[in-house]
């Protein structure tokens, strides 16, 4: 929603994805300074996050296509 404000359904489904995608990425890679979480972890975190961060509907078809 950044920067116009925009929160829910205000933000396109096409940046809530690709905003899913790199959080998902940015968790699992390891770092120089940290490990990479476990896929479990991430996945944990994006549910916790669903209907918040993102559509619920995006975060169930996004954990689908993990498994």
């Amino acid at each position: 929603g950044y920067p116009l404000g925009l929160e829910g359904n205000e933000i396109p489904k096409l940046a809530q994805i690709i905003a899913m995608a790199d959080a998902y990425d940015a968790m699992t890679s390891s770092r120089p300074y940290r490990q990479g979480m476990s896929q479990e972890v991430v996945v944990n975190e994006i549910q916790r996050c669903s209907g918040k961060q993102w559509s619920d509907e995006l975060v169930w078809a996004f954990i689908k296509t993990l498994k």
